[in-house]
C-alpha cells in the first residue's frame, strides 16, 4: 500500500462494495467525488469504513469490524432493520482516486455479521473466508436429508413448483392468501415480491387452506394486495423423497442408521 501513499498529500480512498443475497448491491467510496475503478463506479456517499481490523498469518479467522453512516441513497436504517443486508458479501479496498486505473489494494472481505445501529450510524461484524475453517469438515449422520430442497445436491427440478398469490390480510405470523393451498407447500418458501418487505423470504410452517403460518414475523406491515411467491417444500424424510419426488438416489441422509434411542427400543 506504500506505493499509493507516497507524496506530501495523499489521495487514498476507501472503496466498499456490498452485494445482497438477492443480487442487489452498492459501491461506495470515502472520496468526495464519484469515480470508476476496475469497471465499477463508486458513489461518493457516507458509506463504510474499517473500524477495527486485525490481520495475522496462518489459518486463524481474522477479526474485523466495519462502521458507516446511514444514508437515504446508500444504506438506510429500514433496510438494515428489515435484514436486507444480513450476510451480504462485502469487499473493502484502498485506491488512489487520482489515478484510479491502478489496481486497488484489498483490505478485507467476507460477509456481514451482526449489525447494530445507533443514531445515524451503524457498526457490523465481518466474517472473513477463514471463518469457514471452523465449520465441521464432514457432516454428521442424520435420518433427515441434509440438502436444501432443489439445490445441486438435491437435484429436484423446481420448475413448475412455484405459485404467485396475493395477500388478503396478515397479522403476526399468520398470512391469509387469496386462494387455498395444499400440503405440498408445507415447509416451503414464501417470498415477498412487493410492498415494504419486498425481497425478503421466510419458511412456511403450517398450511390451513388459504391461511399460512410462517416462521418469521414480518418486520414491516404487509398490506392487502401484496404479491407473494410460494414455492413447494419438503419435510426431508426418506419416504417423501421416494414417493413424492422419486429422488432416493440423491437423498443426503442415513435413514436406516440406528439412532441414539436404539437401547431404549423393545419389541
Amino acid at each position: 500500500m506504500a506505493s499509493i501513499c507516497d507524496g506530501a498529500l495523499t489521495s487514498v480512498a476507501f472503496c466498499s462494495t456490498l452485494e445482497r443475497n438477492d443480487g442487489a448491491g452498492i459501491a461506495l467510496t470515502s472520496a468526495d467525488r464519484q469515480f470508476s475503478c476496475g469497471g465499477i463506479t463508486y458513489q461518493s456517499e457516507p458509506g463504510i469504513t474499517p473500524a477495527a481490523i486485525t490481520r495475522s498469518l496462518g489459518l486463524q479467522p481474522h477479526s474485523a469490524e466495519v462502521s458507516g453512516a446511514l444514508n437515504a441513497q446508500a444504506l438506510t436504517d429500514s433496510d438494515l432493520s428489515l435484514g436486507r443486508w444480513d450476510f451480504a458479501r462485502i469487499s473493502i479496498t484502498a485506491v488512489d482516486w487520482s489515478t484510479a486505473d491502478e489496481q486497488p489494494i484489498q483490505l478485507l472481505g467476507g460477509e456481514l455479521g451482526e449489525v447494530s445501529m445507533s443514531g445515524d450510524s451503524f457498526t457490523a461484524e465481518l466474517n472473513g473466508a477463514a471463518a469457514k475453517l471452523s465449520a465441521p469438515v464432514c457432516p454428521a449422520t442424520s435420518a433427515e436429508c441434509r440438502a436444501e430442497f432443489g439445490d445441486k445436491k438435491c437435484r429436484v427440478d423446481l420448475a413448475g413448483r412455484t405459485l404467485r398469490l396475493r395477500v388478503s390480510s396478515a397479522a403476526d405470523n399468520l398470512i391469509l392468501t387469496d386462494q387455498p393451498l395444499d400440503e405440498r407447500y408445507l415447509f416451503g418458501r414464501l417470498r415477498y415480491l412487493s410492498g415494504a418487505n419486498c425481497g425478503l423470504q421466510t419458511v412456511i410452517l403450517a398450511v390451513n387452506g388459504a391461511q399460512l403460518t410462517v416462521r418469521d414475523r414480518v418486520r414491516a406491515e404487509v398490506e392487502a394486495g401484496t404479491v407473494i411467491e410460494i414455492r413447494e417444500g419438503c419435510d426431508k424424510l426418506f419416504a417423501t423423497c421416494v414417493t413424492r419426488f422419486a429422488n432416493a438416489a440423491n437423498f443426503r441422509g442415513e435413514p436406516h442408521v440406528p439412532g441414539n434411542d436404539l437401547l431404549t427400543r423393545y419389541p
